[in-house]
């Protein structure tokens, strides 16, 4: 898996089908082969970051 953000390889699992990109700094979820991206806030909450992404940029596929 690389990160869609930056191509990072340096991808960490930090729960089920959720991951975060030490490079850019950014949460990642899988769900049905589509990844879901996520900007941490200061507060903890998750922002959305899908809309910079196009859905072909951000299948997965094995």
């Amino acid at each position: 898996m690389k990160c869609p953000n930056c191509s990072s390889k340096d991808i960490g699992k930090i729960g089920v089908n959720q991951y975060y990109c030490w490079n850019c700094f950014i949460e990642m979820s899988l769900n049905n082969g589509v990844i879901y991206t996520h900007q941490v806030e200061e507060d903890g909450s998750l922002s959305s970051l899908d809309d910079l992404f196009d859905e072909s940029e951000r299948r997965f596929s094995v």
